[in-house]
């Protein structure tokens, strides 16, 4: 799934472009009892629950790929009779119409997803007629595929926060009646995935609100995939590992991870746009590491455990770089630099200045301090017109000044 097939998909989640045909879901406490199910034709709904409802389906698409959503492979196995590939295509099929088949994915989902309170779980079952597009990205009117697929978003339920309101039954200002609210959706998949504007019942696209949990335990259970991690998860994992490397030497460790995350970036930022494809190909496997660790003179012990481990902890999956970039820890950073070279060059010109005022105050000559009573500065041409001479039995020095020229004693701006 790539950005284009998730604005395709989202930009129908509307009144006039809807094809959504049946609604199915189950409301579950905080003791994974089923409280209450639903089955309704969708497009009947009231307006107001019509519009929320689907709100709640255009944001279990939200966020960004390879970190809210993951695009994951049913294993072969899966797609033997019996194994949840199968069970997914049969439950699209059959258009959520058999309510056996939504208990066992009910149950499914209530015995997999860790959470403490209550939520509903929500099925869609829609059917797109994909139209055909020219190169130019225009719609001919004719049909390339339909698109049958199942939506499903667990929304946690929480009970409204207490305030005062006013009770118009009682016409006073009173607690505001507290009730159940649902939220937007934690985790969520569409099936079969949507991949370049075609159905691939082989992968099913994957949704996860927080980054920093992809619901491992939900990914197994539930889709009968293998554990796939984010890109957040990602990025911590290699975090962790270069920081484990220095063991107690956190700053050393820093300064490490400082430097790696520069070469990443280096990768990603070459002057050159580049495309999705193009970053995505940019990969953390042996021969980059090696560049990386070699680029940052990291060596020795250092570097054989940060190897090491990055091989086995991705060894079911080879992260893209731009995964593993920390954006604001490299601002941060560069900031960091400018200001220290910034106090470095302001103190390197506080000395400089210091010097020059010794030497004006003093007037340095050789080893001999002297003390001035009279300090004058001239311009180059006219060192060579002052004279020394004795005016009424008094010494004095002699400047010709012409009429357009003009001097400073003591600050005081004159002319002749």
């Amino acid at each position: 799934m790539n950005k284009k097939d998730v604005l395709e998909l989202k930009k129908r989640y509307k009144k006039d472009a809807c094809t959504i045909n049946r609604l199915a879901g189950c409301y579950v406490d905080a003791n994974k009892n089923k409280v209450l199910k639903l089955n309704e034709d969708f497009l009947n709904m009231k307006e107001e629950e019509f519009y929320k409802f689907m709100e709640i389906a255009k944001k279990t698409m939200a966020g960004t790929i390879g970190n809210n959503i993951l695009e994951l492979d049913f294993p072969m196995e899966e797609e033997n009779p019996g194994g949840k590939q199968q069970f997914l295509y049969g439950l699209r099929a059959d258009g959520l119409v058999n309510e056996d088949l939504l208990d066992r994915l009910y149950d499914l989902i209530i015995d997999s997803y860790q959470y403490v309170g209550n939520y509903l779980i929500l099925v869609y079952h829609d059917t797109y007629d994909i139209m055909t597009r020219t190169s130019d990205n225009q719609k001919l009117d004719e049909s390339e595929e339909v698109y049958e697929y199942i939506l499903v978003a667990v929304c946690p339920v929480a009970l409204s926060k207490a305030g005062l309101g006013y009770r118009a039954d009682e016409n006073r200002i009173g607690a505001r009646i507290r009730d159940w609210v649902v939220g937007v959706p934690d985790i969520g998949f569409l099936f079969p995935a949507f991949d370049n504007r075609s159905a691939d019942i082989h992968k099913v696209d994957y949704y996860v609100r927080d980054a920093k949990d992809s619901h491992a335990e939900f990914i197994e259970d539930v889709l009968g995939c293998g554990p796939k991690r984010t890109a957040v998860e990602q990025r911590k994992t290699f975090q962790a590992i270069v920081k484990r490397a220095y063991g107690a030497d956190e700053d050393a460790g820093q300064e490490a991870l400082m430097n790696i995350q520069e070469s990443f970036n280096a990768r990603i930022d070459t002057g050159e746009e580049m495309t999705d494809s193009q970053i995505a190909a940019i990969v953390l496997d042996e021969v980059t590491i090696n560049e990386i660790l070699d680029e940052n003179g990291i060596e020795g012990e250092q570097a054989r455990l940060i190897k090491e481990v990055t091989l086995e902890e991705f060894a079911d999956e080879t992260p893209c770089v731009a995964n593993l970039i920390d954006a604001k820890a490299l601002n941060a950073n560069a900031k960091e630099k400018e200001k220290k070279e910034l106090v470095k060059e302001v103190a390197s010109l506080k000395t400089e200045l210091a010097e020059k005022k010794k030497e004006l105050e003093e007037g340095i000559s050789g080893d001999e301090v002297k003390t001035y009573d009279v300090v004058v500065r001239v311009k180059p041409e006219k060192a060579t017109q002052i004279k020394s001479t004795v005016i009424d039995g008094q010494k004095c020095l002699v400047i010709p000044m012409n009429e357009n020229e003009n001097c400073n004693v003591n600050g005081v701006n004159t002319t002749v």
